[in-house]
């Protein structure tokens, strides 16, 4: 009996690896360290600046700690439409929090404001040896 919690390609997924599905298993690996480094995480300091108009207005928000990522520059600011001309009176800090961390996992590269991020983002194996290089010392 199939339960109402269950997946729909959960099935098909289970099948596939009791068969030796590598392809699957591949997939739920890929999935379970993301969520790993998720849960992980980095710590950032940020700094949110409300306008008088807020909530009309957005917020500036900027990151204080370095951040080496397409969409943010040298100092700090960021690209992300919503904290620009997608603004609505709608958005909270945390609907702006969270956007800010989908937008650290997947950046926006037909936008950048780092362009040396950007280029680097393409090959996951060259952006982490620029990280540990640039910012462990």
């Amino acid at each position: 009996m199939a339960s109402q919690n269950q997946d729909p390609a959960a099935a098909a997924t289970l099948k596939a690896s009791e068969t030796g599905g590598s392809a699957a298993r591949g997939s739920v690996t890929k999935r379970l360290q993301q969520e790993l480094m998720t849960l992980m995480g980095l710590r950032y300091r940020l700094s949110l600046e409300f306008p008088a108009g807020y909530p009309y207005q957005a917020p500036r928000v900027k990151f204080l700690t370095s951040c080496f990522h397409p969409n943010v520059d040298p100092q700090g600011f960021i690209c992300l439409d919503i904290l620009k001309d997608k603004w609505s009176a709608l958005y909270d800090v945390r609907c702006i929090l969270l956007s800010l961390q989908s937008l650290l996992g997947e950046p926006n590269n037909e936008s950048p404001l780092n362009t040396t991020a950007a280029e680097l983002w393409e090959n996951q194996e060259a952006f982490k040896a620029h990280l540990h290089s640039t910012f462990q010392g």
